[in-house]
């Protein structure tokens, strides 16, 4: 990674790592998207305030994202920032419709893993995970967007609205296939607009190895993090979360039919969590 690219992280906690995927690798990954929204709405929930929908399984219901998670023009800059070697902690591919109502910042907030931890102090660039947004649709002006409240590791972390004033705001715009990544507990929110416009991202979060699994959002397939035949792959998605475990407590390891593995997680998941999943009998 380039210097000026650790610094500008370093002062801002996020990045745009720019336009990373080819039109060939964003055609791909966009029909991959369409596919699985259209087709496969049993892994899809509604995201709720922040209006959107969204599939937190797509490694179950499309499992070709796994090219885009270890996409290496995400892995080394991440690796770069994180330090050490990093794992899969969860992934969610996200839509927003075109929207006719108020212009608004959906909810300010600091993401933090399932035991309530923001910030790792003792990590140089204070990351204890990184978040990983592609888009997958132009975002401009006159879109949905990401936005963000820029923060130094060297300032103190501040309430919301104290934060706000200090860093301002900084809405983060980009052509189809750009990638942005930032520090989960730095500032930021979902903006809507109003708009006639679509936006499709997909969101990916990694760990550090050494720490215990952020969330639970996401199952972890056996077909990454046991039976893959490439060891680094194995470890890189080996930090298994609570959701796997269940998983693996009710359903087995064995390989189950798409219905069958959603039966299951909107059982562990949907109902436990009171998510409504868009399949029309669920």
């Amino acid at each position: 990674m380039k210097l000026e690219d650790y610094q500008f992280f370093q002062q801002n906690g996020y990045l745009s790592l720019g336009k990373i995927l080819t039109d060939e690798e964003l055609a791909f990954y966009l029909h991959l998207y369409d596919q699985d929204r259209k087709g496969k709405k049993q892994f899809w929930f509604d995201y709720g305030h922040h209006h959107q929908t969204a599939n937190y399984d797509v490694l179950v219901s499309t499992p070709e994202f796994d090219g885009l998670i270890r996409h290496p023009k995400v892995i080394k800059p991440l690796s770069d920032l994180m330090g050490g070697d990093i794992c899969f902690s969860e992934i969610g591919i996200r839509h927003m419709e075109a929207y006719t109502g108020e212009s608004r910042h959906c909810v300010w907030h600091r993401d933090g893993d399932v035991r309530g931890n923001r910030h790792l102090l003792e990590h140089p660039l204070r990351l204890r995970n990184i978040q990983l947004m592609v888009y997958l649709s132009d975002v401009g002006e006159s879109t949905h967007c990401f936005s963000i409240s820029p923060e130094s590791v060297s300032q103190p972390i501040l309430a919301k609205e104290d934060q706000l004033e200090r860093g301002g705001i900084h809405n983060l715009y980009g052509k189809a296939g750009t990638a942005i990544v930032f520090n989960f507990s730095v500032l930021h929110t979902a903006t809507v607009r109003t708009t006639n416009s679509e936006r499709k991202t997909v969101q990916v979060y990694y760990g550090h190895r050494n720490q215990p699994h952020m969330a639970n959002d996401s199952l972890i397939p056996v077909g990454f993090w046991k039976n893959h035949p490439d060891e680094e792959v194995r470890n890189f998605y080996g930090v298994l979360n609570d959701k796997t475990r269940k998983y693996l407590e009710t359903g087995g390891d064995d390989e189950k039919s798409l219905d069958q593995a959603a039966q299951i997680l909107y059982n562990i998941d949907y109902k436990n969590r009171q998510k409504q999943s868009l399949a029309p009998d669920a």
